[in-house]
């Protein structure tokens, strides 16, 4: 499983022109499903998302959490962040899981995250979305968590 993370001073997402999630300070995060995922890699996903250091202290170091921040996390379904690119000039997207396992995984993902961090939002699966964001930093980071095929 893949997190795109970023900080953001606010980000917000709408379908059809109507908001759909937006939180203030905290994390953006896209998130990808791939070939092989379980429940295992959504917790551990989720463990690293919560717990990543990278929000400033009062000496300006990244060494505070979303949590210690009361920050908002908003979760976004983006299953071309599993695009086999090393190649061609069109992406592969057959790392990423079928459609069905990758809305179960993402789901599970975005209730554990409900439950440890309630302020947590989402996008729709599979949805045409339009993402706003402002990204303070910036600052960007790739998590991964690998499947059960490759660990």
């Amino acid at each position: 499983m893949i997190g795109l993370l970023q900080r953001v001073s606010r980000a917000s997402v709408e379908v059809e022109g109507r908001p759909v999630a937006a939180i203030g300070r905290g994390l953006l995060v896209f998130i990808a499903v791939e070939r092989g995922d379980r429940e295992a890699q959504a917790e551990r996903l989720l463990q690293r998302l919560l717990a990543y250091r990278v929000f400033p202290d009062t000496a300006g170091r990244m060494y505070r959490d979303v949590r210690e921040i009361d920050g908002g996390l908003l979760l976004v379904p983006q299953f071309t962040l599993a695009a086999d690119t090393r190649s061609g000039n069109r992406p592969s997207f057959t790392p990423a899981a079928p459609p069905e396992q990758g809305k179960y995984l993402f789901t599970c993902l975005y209730e554990q995250a409900v439950r440890a961090h309630a302020a947590t939002q989402c996008g729709l699966f599979a949805a045409d979305m339009q993402v706003s964001s402002v990204n303070d930093g910036p600052v960007t980071f790739w998590l991964e968590v690998p499947p059960d095929s490759e660990s």
